[in-house]
């Protein structure tokens, strides 16, 4: 299983959970592989241990060298710091 994780800091309005719904602030992004090829995203707030998917951050690799992309993208997308 392979991973990648990045800080970043929601836009307003949040990023929406699938577990408590929209949280704000400084979070930190989770891209995970497990080995039946499927991605799951999770975010958390920075610093804590539990873990929350993200809405619609689930979905199925080809190549799994193409973990590293996806993740940067969903960083790229989700980190809004400044709105």
């Amino acid at each position: 299983m392979a991973e990648y994780s990045s800080p970043f800091v929601a836009g307003p309005g949040g990023i929406m959970t699938d577990d408590v719904g929209v949280i704000t602030g400084e979070l930190e992004l989770r891209t995970v592989l497990a080995e039946d090829g499927s991605v799951r995203a999770e975010v958390r707030y920075e610093g804590a241990d539990e873990w929350y998917a993200l809405t619609g951050g689930a979905c199925a690799l080809k190549d799994p060298e193409d973990l590293s992309a996806v993740h940067e993208l969903l960083v790229g997308v989700l980190n809004r710091p400044e709105g």
